[in-house]
């Protein structure tokens, strides 16, 4: 790889793919040139990255010529088409979407946690992960390193911007709504998401489940490199703008006090403690929006399970658990 590789945001005209613009800019990326690409609506408007205004261009299939990296923040079908054309042409590929998220040759990556994986991408595709499943393991990697992790209990508190601008828009909507007393209206969620809460992200499977709480067992266990991992996962959409939360019980092969397990995060990459209850400081979503840190708090011993610890994390899932993580991997490269 260049050492100053000419990079592409696909998508960029969107939340993430802004968010991408930003993380290279304040990363000081060693770009050497940037291409911007978006669908024909966005093309032709222009974004401004270091101090330079940078003019979208349309997606086609022609659009990867030259390009050593390029970051996909946009769907799964845009990537399922465009990210193999984009591999043909030579440049490697760091998607976002879901599409290859659990192809063997697509490797799953976090940085802080498995950055090896990113050196070997037979299909030139890098996967970036689900925004809950990084935040979650950012919290447990310190932990699993330390102490084995064995199982995961999760109910996961998802910010309305991770259905994208429209998510936003509708809480926004229906706050002014409920405040006017004129009637609430539902096109994003079904149900009202303003003072309330809906334990439903995705789509249903037959096993009761929906596809984003399987996605904390198949992407955990890929990330981690354990196989045998036992996760059960409940996704809860909240009236929150922006940053999820995620209350785990975390079992392991030994067992850990609170205090060796509040030690762990000590130095530890991407995360640090906020858990002295006592005086107010455990994590909440404000605390992380726009930053780069995942925080970790309100550790404590598990009342009914053996070797298991409860713990709070939270973290910005636009930007840790999206566009920071594939830069960071893109720096990886």
């Amino acid at each position: 790889m260049k050492n100053q590789p000419h990079v592409a945001i696909v998508g960029a005209s969107g939340a993430v793919g802004r968010e991408m613009l930003l993380c290279l800019a304040e990363r000081n990326f060693p770009l050497s040139q940037l291409t911007l690409l978006a669908s024909a609506r966005s093309a032709g408007q222009s974004l401004s990255f270091r101090g330079e205004n940078i003019v979208i261009k349309e997606l086609n299939d022609d659009s990867f010529k030259g390009i050593d990296i390029a970051l996909f923040s946009a769907s799964g079908e845009i990537s399922k088409k465009f990210a193999p054309l984009a591999a043909e042409s030579g440049c490697v590929v760091i998607d976002n979407s879901s599409a290859f998220r659990m192809d063997p040759q697509v490797p799953l990556v976090v940085p802080e946690i498995n950055p090896q994986a990113a050196q070997e991408h037979p299909r030139r595709i890098i996967a970036n992960p689900n925004c809950s499943t990084i935040i979650t393991l950012m919290g447990l990697a310190p932990l699993h390193r330390a102490f084995g992790l064995k199982g995961i209990i999760a109910s996961t508190y998802q910010a309305v911007s991770g259905s994208g601008a429209q998510g936003i828009t509708e809480l926004e909507t229906q706050i002014q709504a409920l405040a006017s007393g004129a009637a609430i209206e539902k096109k994003i969620y079904p149900h009202q998401i303003a003072h309330n809460l809906i334990p439903h992200v995705d789509v249903f499977q037959e096993s009761g489940y929906t596809k984003e709480e399987q996605k904390m067992l198949h992407e955990g266990r890929k990330i981690l490199a354990l196989p045998d991992l036992k996760v059960t996962c409940t996704c809860v959409r909240v009236p929150v703008m922006r940053s999820h939360s995620i209350s785990l019980t975390a079992i392991f092969e030994k067992d850990p006090s609170v205090a060796e397990a509040q030690a762990v995060y000590s130095g530890a990459e991407g995360v640090a403690l906020r858990d002295d209850p006592s005086q107010g400081l455990y994590p909440v979503p404000l605390d992380t929006t726009g930053k780069d840190l995942c925080l970790v708090g309100r550790i404590r011993k598990d009342q009914v399970i053996p070797n298991a610890l409860a713990l709070w994390v939270v973290g910005d899932q636009v930007r840790k658990g999206a566009a920071l993580n594939a830069v960071q991997i893109a720096e990886l490269l």
